[in-house]
């Protein structure tokens, strides 16, 4: 199981500052784009530099997390882990707070950071798909072919999508430094 890597620096401040006087055309996802206390999040202030982007970055993850076949748990443990493997604390912060609401523990939060955590087989597959996608960009014949047992055609594509998806979400805010929102959880507690 990947653990934190302390050498794997990330931007302790932003390197593009949210942008402070959006489009209308950008705006407009903003209103949906909202953090608990009613504010844009951090990560769609600077998305919204560039709107046509941001719509669309909107959309399709709004699909995966509104509309997709998956059930909302196991979506949540893929997300989590790659947040993880990224070491994404913005990612792992917001996902953290929709997984807990989606029926994750926080046992089971801390167990995708690399706490010790008793995983049923098909929670450890949701999580080898994640390991494997993250260290390789393809899920290896032991792990697909405990998948299958489990998931269809259209589902196993949109594990690896989700994966990817958030992957590249994950570089997004590292890269430019996005800062949790006020109130969002950090990592967890692994020790």
């Amino acid at each position: 199981m990947p653990g934190h890597d302390a050498s794997r620096i990330r931007p302790a401040t932003p390197r593009v500052a949210p942008n402070e006087r959006p489009s209308e055309e950008a705006k407009e996802v903003l209103r949906s784009a909202v953090s608990r206390d009613g504010t844009p999040l951090n990560i769609f202030q600077v998305l919204s530099h560039h709107p046509k982007m941001m719509k669309r970055f909107n959309q399709f993850g709004g699909f995966i997390l509104n509309k997709g076949l998956l059930p909302a748990r196991e979506r949540e443990i893929v997300i989590l882990r790659v947040g993880w493997n990224a070491q994404a604390l913005y990612e792992f912060g917001q996902h953290t707070d929709i997984g807990l609401r989606c029926g994750l523990t926080t046992e089971e939060i801390a167990g995708l950071a690399g706490a010790d955590h008793a995983w049923s087989n098909d929670d450890r597959l949701l999580i080898a798909l994640a390991d494997d996608l993250c260290a390789d960009d393809c899920v290896t014949d032991a792990t697909y072919a405990g998948l299958v047992e489990r998931w269809n055609e259209a589902e196993l594509m949109e594990l690896v999508v989700t994966a990817g998806f958030y992957r590249m979400v994950s570089g997004f805010l590292n890269t430019f430094g996005i800062q949790l929102d006020e109130g969002v959880p950090g990592w967890p507690t692994t020790g």
